[in-house]
């Protein structure tokens, strides 16, 4: 039953490696103008990102923050302007692709951003310096969004942790002990 057990773990984890797309997940996350999270470090992912779906809704606005103010930014850290892909956002963050959601522009709570954007030029981010951020792209003081949803990174995949890596290991040598 154990090795069963194991065996349906190492195969959950290497299928969640196999996947090439990764999902950022958000509740009622508030980022106020030009603020953002560091959603994956740089050197986490490997492939090519290719692409971004959004599919999230804006449940509160200050000051004329859009649903589709919502940005994917992949630059270095720390944070500074002049990356190297925005998606999403008012204001210009003088990356080298720059990207708009097809939908989201409109402040009422409830307004709705999902849509897919296929990059022109794929980013590797395999042993990329670069980090994804993922925040407020309207940077107006006294601005602030809050929205519920997820925003998935298309072309890429986790690089798994130290730890996951050893945890594959342990169930193997586990399962081949038992067979002995």
């Amino acid at each position: 039953m154990k090795t069963a057990f194991l065996g349906a773990s190492l195969a959950a984890i290497v299928g969640s490696v196999a996947t090439a797309n990764v999902t950022f997940t958000f509740t009622n996350q508030t980022w106020t103008g030009f603020n953002f999270n560091e959603a994956y470090l740089a050197g986490s992912l490997s492939g090519t990102l290719t692409g971004a779906t959004v599919n999230a809704t804006l449940n509160a606005s200050v000051a004329y923050t859009y649903a589709d103010d919502l940005t994917v930014y992949v630059a270095g850290s720390p944070l500074a302007l002049g990356g190297a892909l925005q998606c999403g956002g008012f204001s210009n963050l003088n990356a080298t692709q720059r990207y708009s959601w097809a939908n989201g522009g409109a402040s009422a709570p409830g307004t709705t951003v999902t849509g897919t954007v296929n990059f022109t030029t794929g980013l590797n981010m395999t042993g990329s310096s670069n980090s994804v951020w993922i925040g407020n792209g309207y940077g107006s003081a006294g601005t602030s969004g809050t929205w519920t949803g997820s925003i998935t990174l298309l072309g890429v995949t986790a690089v798994p942790a130290p730890g996951a890596i050893a945890l594959v290991g342990l169930a193997g040598l586990v399962g081949r002990r038992r067979r002995s």
